[in-house]
């Protein structure tokens, strides 16, 4: 098997992504990949026969060593050790209900607190067999991770277009976006330009801790909403430190669960359309265990998504799918297990779903 030097390069920063290695490592080898793209594989192998690759800037020890052994033709070391690593799941136990989606709904990029453009991640989704992405980037008021404005957003849906106008029939980038829930229960954008959007994910990011009977209310009158597709990691815990993110390093602080009426909140959800997350990012694991089965008695939809930040954290899908799984949520409830005309005349119209 041969392997050229930037796939080398990005594939390692994929797998060391998935493995929530440390931001910095993971960007060591995807900018090498940049700064050997733009190279002829002529000068690429001058300068491996002639020692001058770590001339380059973002060129070092470790990263030169996999250029030289694919230049080589041979399968580098370092790739060679993390692809033995990751030769079984992230999580077991939902190997058959990952096999059956379709795409994500929930992904961020350099737009706003993400680290990877937006065609890095969707050339990552599309090598793992998604028939969907959708590029949720953040919403204006949320300004620590450089929430979108209409403005900004409208430029960005143009960058949708083009990237689905490259890509073809094969695959799809959905125009998204996570909006944050304001005090009142109201959506942080233009009610007109969400309407132009093919999902949006509602999320709280702040006054987590607002009280049981206000937060109800908040988080109820946003599902309501008809412009509601998905209710983001509900509950805003974070049951361990965050890691793998541009910015966070080692930091994020552990964080209980929000307090509101669960029966109330997913009622409404049942009685919307509106499908509730299943957040499948390892620190949030968001519903808990024990709301997650209430949601499924209750009757809602699911979608089981990533909340990835870079293109590594798209593969978080099977801790989503083992928690799925372990606490019966019915497959085809979960919406992006769906083939994308039926999720998108769900999330035009959520109250005309299917009966499950």
């Amino acid at each position: 098997m041969t392997i050229e030097p930037v796939d080398a390069l990005r594939r390692i920063a994929f797998l060391l992504e998935r493995s929530r290695e440390e931001t910095r490592r993971v960007e060591a080898y995807r900018n090498a990949a940049k700064v050997l793209l733009p190279l002829g594989e002529d000068e690429v192998r001058r300068r491996v026969g002639d020692g001058s690759l770590q001339e380059l800037p973002g060129i070092g020890p470790s990263t030169s060593k996999v250029i030289a052994q694919a230049v080589a033709g041979q399968v580098p070391d370092k790739l060679a050790d993390l692809e033995a690593a990751a030769g079984v799941p992230l999580a077991e136990g939902g190997e058959a209900l990952r096999a059956v989606l379709r795409g994500d709904l929930h992904t961020h990029s350099d737009w706003s607190d993400g680290g990877s453009p937006v065609e890095e991640m969707v050339a990552t989704a599309m090598e793992l067999g998604h028939d969907y992405l959708a590029l949720t980037d953040h919403s204006p008021r949320l300004t620590v991770a450089n929430g979108l404005t209409a403005a900004r957003l409208r430029r960005q849906l143009t960058v949708v277009d083009a990237v689905n106008a490259h890509v073809g029939d094969s695959f799809r980038l959905l125009r998204g976006i996570e909006v944050d829930i304001l005090d009142d229960g109201e959506l942080d954008q233009e009610p007109g330009l969400l309407a132009e959007l093919d999902v949006r994910v509602a999320s709280v990011h702040s006054k987590l801790r607002m009280e049981k009977g206000a937060m109800t209310r908040r988080m109820v009158t946003a599902v309501r909403n008809p412009l509601t597709s998905v209710l983001g990691h509900c509950t805003g815990r974070r049951v361990m430190p965050r890691r793998g993110d541009k910015g966070a390093g080692n930091g994020g602080r552990v964080r209980p669960q929000s307090e509101f009426d669960a029966r109330a909140v997913f009622e409404a959800c049942a009685q919307t359309g509106t499908a509730v997350e299943i957040n499948s990012r390892p620190e949030r694991q968001d519903p808990p265990g024990d709301l997650l089965e209430l949601a499924v008695e209750t009757g809602c939809l699911f979608a089981l998504s990533t909340d990835a930040h870079a293109p590594g954290q798209l593969d978080f899908l099977d801790h989503g799918c083992a928690r799925a799984v372990r606490h019966g949520v019915p497959p085809e409830r979960i919406v992006n297990t769906w083939p994308l005309a039926e999720l998108l005349a769900w999330a035009a119209d959520p109250t005309a779903a299917r009966t499950l």
